[in-house]
């Protein structure tokens, strides 16, 4: 019974964490509440686990924006082909 109500406060929580980059406080509190979860003491951990993988997501997404602003200004430079 337990997993069950963590698996459906986990699918929840992470619905919006992956909808837009997000940062340490959205995903490290997705982790603690799963590390809380998980047994005593494991809060903290979960919470740093889930903040460093939202830096992760947020700096993939961020230099996935700019090779497509970087692609777009590369296309926009080349002179029209007649």
């Amino acid at each position: 019974m337990r997993s069950l109500i963590l698996g459906g406060v986990l699918a929840v929580l992470a619905v919006p964490a992956f909808a837009e980059e997000g940062g340490c406080v959205k995903d490290g509190a997705v982790g603690a509440l799963a590390g809380h979860m998980v047994g005593n003491g494991h809060g903290v951990a979960g919470a740093a686990a889930g903040c460093a993988y939202g830096a992760h997501e947020r700096n993939k997404a961020e230099k996935e924006k700019s090779q497509q602003a970087n692609q777009q200004q590369q296309g926009s430079q080349q002179p029209p082909k007649k």
